[in-house]
This record gives C-alpha cells, sequence and structure tokens, in this order.
C-alpha cells in the first residue's frame, strides 16, 4: 500500500516593516507653563501628531531635553492622523479627560522661557525637534502661563517662530485634538547661514536658521571657503540639525578671516538655500584693553522700550561675544551684575558692531536696526540707571575691556526729553571717559543708530607722534639695573597735552601717572612700581595708556605693555 500524498496549503501572510522617518510624528502642542490655569490640568504636556497614512507604534519611544531623556513610551499605536498626549506618570489621569494620554517616566521639565524638545523613535533616530522661546506665543498675555503653544501647520514642521501660536481655544489648549490655530501656512523660506565659528583650527561650525536635510548638509561638495582651504568632512548634527561640523584640509591661520559659502542645502520643505548663503568665520582670541569699545547707550528708553548697549570692535583682533560679559557697578563700586554676552559663540569681527538688548520687537519698533543679526537678546541686562550709572565690558578672564561711567548730563543740552534717546560715541578711538566724547544720537537718525555707524561719528584726526617704553621688563629693586621704566615721547609740532594712566592686567586704573602734561618736541616719564597712593605694586604685566590731544581737536592713543618683575628671594 503506498503512502496518501498529503497536500499541505501554505498560507503567507505579507508582513510590512514601517521605518520612521523624520516628521513622521511631529511634536505639534506643549504646555510648558501650565499656571495661572485657564481650564486645563495643572501639569505640563506635549502632543504628538502622526503626519503619515499609516499607524505608528510608539513602543520605545522618548521624549527629551538638553537634561536627559524620559523613560520609553508604552506599546501604543497612533493612528493616521491622530493625536497623542504624553505626560508623567502623575499627570495620565487628569490628561486622559481629554484625550489619550501615555505617561512616561522622568518627563523632562520644559523651560517656560525656552528650551528644545526632541523626540526619538526605538531605533534612536531623532524623529521631529522643537526648539521654542516665549517669543513663539505672540502674544505676551499668553506667555505669562495657562495656554499651550501650537503648531499652525503640521505639514511645515521646521518653519520655526513663523508656525506656532498661543491657543486660542478657551480653554487655554486643544490637548487631544486640533489645533485651534490649524491652517495652511506653507513653508516657502529658504534655510539661511546665521553664522559660523571654530571649533578648533580644523573645525568649524555652520549655523542655519533651521533644520535642513541631513543628506544634503552632509554633503562636502556644498561647501567653499577661501584662503586655499577646504572641506573633507561634513555632519549634520541631530537632535535638530540646524548645525553642520565641517573638517578641513588644513588648519585656520590665526588672525585671518575666512568667507565660507554654502549651496544646494535645503530644508524639509526642499526651500535651497540661496542668497544669505555666506559667513566668515576666523580663530577668536581673548580682547584686551579698549579692542572692544562700549559705543552707543540706551539708558533711558521710551515707556514701552528696553535698554541696549552698542559694542564695536576696533582692533584687527576676532573676538568671540561667548567670552565677553557686560556688567555694572554697585554702590560700593565694585563689579557686579555680570551677564554673558552670548551663551553660544558669535563672532566679532574687526568693524564690527553688536548690541544687545532684551526685546528685538521693541528695538525694531523704535528704531531703524540696519542689521538684526547683530542684535543678541538678553534675559535680563544689568541695571543701567536713567540718570548716571557704569556700563563694564568684561572678557573671559573678567579683565576690563572697557569702562563708561555715564551721566544724563551728557545728553545735549538743548533737549527737553532724553527719553528715547541715545548716547553716541564720537570718536571710537578716543576715550570713554570724555564727556566730549558722546553726544546725543541725531533726531535725523531716529535718536539711535544700534548695529551701525553712528550719527555723531567723527574720527579725530591722527596726530604724528609716537610713544616707547624701556625697558620691557623692569625690576625696581634699586640696584642700578632696570629700577624704572622710562616713557618715552616724540612730536612733530607744539601745543600737544598728555595723559598718561596705568592699568593692571584687570584693567583697572592702578596711577594716574601724568595729567595734563604740556609736550614738547620730545621727553620722557619715569614710573618706578608704585600705585596712586604710593604702594609698591605686584609684579605682573601692565599697561600704560596713553592719551595726546591739543585745542584743535587732535587727539592719538597709544598702548604699551610693560612687565614688572623682582628677584627671587
Amino acid at each position: 500500500m503506498k503512502a496518501a500524498k498529503l497536500g499541505i496549503c501554505l498560507l503567507f501572510i505579507p508582513f510590512l516593516v514601517f521605518t520612521q522617518s523624520r516628521y513622521d510624528v511631529v511634536i505639534d502642542e506643549l504646555m510648558t507653563d501650565p499656571s495661572p490655569q485657564i481650564g486645563l490640568p495643572n501639569s505640563e504636556w506635549i502632543e504628538l501628531k502622526n503626519t503619515t497614512a499609516l499607524p505608528i507604534d510608539l513602543l520605545g519611544w522618548r521624549i527629551g531635553d538638553g537634561n536627559g531623556q524620559s523613560g520609553p513610551m508604552p506599546d501604543f499605536n497612533l493612528q493616521p492622523d491622530s493625536f497623542v498626549i504624553v505626560c508623567s506618570s502623575s499627570a495620565a489621569a487628569a490628561m486622559s479627560v481629554f484625550g489619550t494620554a501615555v505617561p512616561v517616566t522622568n518627563f523632562p521639565s520644559l523651560d517656560n522661557d525656552g528650551d528644545q524638545i526632541f523626540l526619538t523613535a526605538a531605533n534612536g533616530i531623532t524623529v521631529h525637534t522643537v526648539a521654542y522661546s516665549g517669543a513663539w506665543y505672540q502674544n505676551e498675555l499668553k506667555k505669562e502661563g495657562g495656554w499651550t503653544l501650537e503648531m499652525i501647520d503640521t505639514k511645515s514642521p521646521c518653519a520655526g517662530i513663523s508656525n506656532w501660536k498661543a491657543s486660542e481655544d478657551a480653554q487655554g489648549g486643544t490637548p487631544g485634538r486640533k489645533n485651534s490655530i490649524d491652517a495652511i501656512n506653507e513653508d516657502q523660506s529658504a534655510p539661511k547661514l546665521k553664522n559660523a565659528f571654530a571649533l578648533d583650527s580644523i573645525t568649524i561650525v555652520a549655523i542655519f536658521d533651521e533644520p535642513v536635510d541631513s543628506l544634503l548638509g552632509a554633503t562636502i561638495g556644498n561647501y567653499q571657503i577661501d584662503g586655499g582651504l577646504s572641506v573633507v568632512k561634513a555632519i549634520t548634527m541631530a537632535p535638530l540639525f540646524n548645525t553642520t561640523n565641517l573638517r578641513l584640509n588644513g588648519p585656520l591661520s590665526l588672525g585671518a578671516v575666512y568667507n565660507l559659502t554654502v549651496n544646494n542645502v535645503a530644508d524639509c520643505k526642499n526651500n535651497v538655500i540661496a542668497t544669505e548663503n555666506s559667513s566668515r568665520v576666523g580663530l577668536p582670541v581673548e580682547p584686551s584693553l579698549s579692542d572692544i569699545v562700549i559705543n552707543e547707550i540706551l539708558f533711558n528708553p521710551k515707556s514701552n522700550g528696553f535698554d541696549y548697549v552698542e559694542f564695536y570692535n576696533v582692533s584687527s583682533k576676532i573676538v568671540d561675544a561667548s567670552r565677553l560679559y557686560a556688567a555694572n557697578r554697585n554702590s560700593s563700586n565694585v563689579v557686579s551684575s555680570i551677564k554673558q554676552v552670548s551663551s553660544t559663540p558669535f563672532y566679532i569681527f574687526p568693524g564690527d558692531y553688536l548690541v544687545i538688548t532684551e526685546d528685538m520687537r521693541s528695538l525694531e519698533m523704535n528704531y531703524l536696526v540696519r542689521k538684526p543679526g547683530a542684535v543678541i537678546l538678553l534675559p535680563a541686562l544689568p541695571s543701567y540707571p536713567d540718570d548716571k550709572g557704569d556700563i563694564l565690558l568684561l572678557n573671559g578672564q573678567g579683565d576690563i575691556v572697557d569702562e563708561v561711567k555715564y551721566s544724563d548730563d551728557w545728553h545735549f543740552k538743548l533737549i527737553d526729553n532724553p527719553e528715547g534717546v541715545s548716547l553716541e560715541r564720537i570718536d571710537p578711538s578716543g576715550s570713554s571717559q570724555d564727556a566730549a566724547n558722546w553726544h546725543s544720537a541725531a533726531s535725523t537718525a531716529g535718536y539711535g543708530t544700534p548695529t551701525y555707524k553712528n550719527s555723531q561719528y567723527k574720527q579725530t584726526q591722527p596726530i604724528d607722534a609716537s610713544i616707547g617704553i624701556t625697558p620691557k621688563i623692569f625690576s625696581p629693586d634699586n640696584d642700578g639695573h632696570d629700577d624704572v621704566a622710562t616713557i618715552q615721547y616724540k612730536m612733530t609740532g607744539p601745543g600737544y597735552v598728555a595723559n598718561i594712566t596705568i592699568y593692571d592686567a584687570q584693567g583697572r586704573p592702578v596711577r594716574y601717572l601724568v595729567k595734563n602734561g604740556i609736550l614738547g618736541s620730545d621727553g620722557q616719564w619715569n614710573w618706578d612700581d608704585l600705585d596712586e597712593k604710593g604702594n609698591k605694586l605686584p609684579v605682573g604685566t601692565y599697561i600704560i595708556y596713553t592719551e595726546i590731544f591739543n585745542l584743535q581737536a587732535k587727539k592719538q592713543q597709544f598702548k604699551n605693555t610693560v612687565v614688572l618683575a623682582r628677584k627671587l628671594g
């Protein structure tokens, strides 16, 4: 008997593997400050939306910020064109009243004034990142709390502030349902290259104003740099994808300014970078006394305005604003209220202006701002009173780079009301503390010139003179050898007067050596290491600042360094 043949039928069921890509799921609503409550629970949360036509399993997905990330999300299928609320375990019950709520451990704290929130898939890929700020509310009342930030058009997920606003729903937000401000908001803006800086001599970081396509951002042929250099490696950096790290084929030279140009890089809507596609870059150095000067001051703003301070780079150095600090002096004359000028690298090139203030909208409403990219917003400036005060600029070592003890008496006497009128420095190379070197901004310039040349600018005619210091290192130990530092001058004409001030390495005046000294055709002064009170100064480097001028407004300043040393033992 033959064995019977068995008919076996195998049924194959197709299995679709769906790999998540950027923006398949987006963060489309944020409750960063739930108090005071409008109509929603007193809890922070975010809302996610599936922008695809397929369900997506959120198992293992996480959210995070600069301080860390949450625990993994549970097994949950987010249906196409649907929403889910993500929150802490303690908030899940209250939030589930409004829609499906997925709890996670270690839900990140959402900063009220701004934060960077990212969403990662189970495989670690960054799916969406939102770097919001308080300005995104576009509503001064609602940004104080109780209202959510909502995305306008989820098909333009990388558009930034132009695609977000405060919720208009009566409850303060729309958790678990379509946003109250949902609308078509087509992103047609091409990415712009904001600036660039050097991580080291062979690595440049290019910063764009929005996220860019990671593959195009990592294409080395899209970058050109002058000076005989080229880009040999490019990486688009997660999680925001608005920066690229560029490795060069050789080192940058100290003191040289290079031009970086970007082409063919696009954003998530395929808008390709166009005109604003270049930036200067180089190696920054620490500024010393008077390399950067305080150039314009608004200390008595209009009722709807804010103070601002403008700095100007008079040197040939590249200076990093993240290594600069604005400050004032307290009632004891001690340097106080120190504020970092920039939290990220931002270069001030020779001849550049930089403005710090607290509110861009107010600045642009009250004054012509020719270079908005030269404005840095700080959460709060040091206090600069309306009548008089101190403005200081410090370098990364805490040394004084420039200081102005201003007074409202410096304003033009015929101005009835100085409110909203800035004080402008007349000659950038002139003395910071000379009231005659400051003047009220012109009415024809709108009473202020933030980010560009002052309306009262006038460079005094230089003097044909020379100043020299010998020896460069002196040791006042009374041994008959290099006991004093000799300051020698030579003039080509009569009628000149000199002031000489000696500063320590921290920029503090320690000796007023000469005050209104009348000069001949040549001569000299000696300094014997004593301070203004006749006390011996410690060893170290000192700056001898000489100012020469005459009654015809000719003026020139000289900076010389000298080292005070003493024998050991």
